[in-house]
């Protein structure tokens, strides 16, 4: 049974101190702690015939280091690529983080909770460079541009859903109802931020699927929202990692 009941009086609206909304079109990646280096991953393969072995040999011969991490990737010996650890911070919209969680192996994450804090009125609007426009049937979708009308239409019902509800969110805290009651009423395109904290098979996972490369063995067609996060973890990973981020490119995008 739904039972209808009667809105916020006007009086309660107006006592809601209702900041105002911020509209993004981009997201936010940092890497907030690292302990990641393709010497990891030499360490951790060597160990099993080698037993273990200082950071100067490992360095003696660089050639035959990163012909090591390309047999490792091309053969799939995955663990080695397990034995380091990065931390990031992401800022994106909360429907980027439900397709984010799917990614369970090899993660730990913990986002901030509309229980405990009040929830700020930032959200997502496309940038005029989104396609809008899907044609297929699942498994064979192609998106293709939207037309200058149809942004405007996206923008226009968009910022207005968001700052009618947010509208209504702080109607409800005025009130006095609890927070974690209160934000039911908030869309998925609300930006919610998370620590992510993984390993480089993990991520190489991750990027295998969320990201659509020319180079990939297996073709993917990411949501362009979680890509954009996934593109800007991987440009800091390549920089901690260059080796195996190079084997990873190498052959195929696969993981191993």
């Amino acid at each position: 049974m739904i039972e209808r009941i009667a809105p916020l009086s006007d009086e309660t609206a107006e006592k809601a101190d209702q900041p105002e909304p911020t509209f993004r079109e981009d997201v936010t990646v940092e890497l907030v702690r690292g302990s990641a280096q393709d010497a990891d991953v030499l360490f951790a393969a060597r160990v099993s015939t080698a037993g273990e072995q200082s950071l100067d040999e490992l360095q003696k011969d660089p050639e035959r280091s990163k012909g090591l991490i390309n047999f490792l990737m091309r053969d799939r010996h995955g663990t080695p690529f397990e034995h380091n650890s990065m931390t990031f911070f992401i800022s994106a919209p909360i429907f980027v983080f439900r397709e984010f969680h799917r990614h369970r192996a090899g993660w730990s994450y913990n986002e901030e909770s509309g229980r405990y804090r009040e929830l700020q009125p930032v959200f997502y609007v496309p940038s005029a460079e989104r396609k809008l426009v899907q044609q297929g049937r699942p498994g064979k979708y192609e998106f293709f541009e939207g037309t200058t009308e149809q942004h405007e239409a996206v923008t226009r019902a968009m910022r207005a859903s968001y700052e009618q509800s947010y509208g209504h969110y702080q109607s409800m805290l005025a009130a006095g109802v609890a927070r974690e009651v209160a934000r039911a009423v908030l869309p998925v395109g609300l930006f919610s931020s998370m620590y992510a904290t993984c390993n480089a098979r993990s991520l190489m996972h991750f990027l295998s699927l969320r990201t659509k490369d020319e180079r990939a063995k297996v073709p993917s067609f990411p949501q362009r929202e979680i890509e954009m996060v996934a593109e800007k973890m991987e440009a800091l990973w390549a920089e901690r990692m260059p080796l195996t981020h190079e084997a990873f490119n190498a052959h195929g995008r696969v993981a191993p």
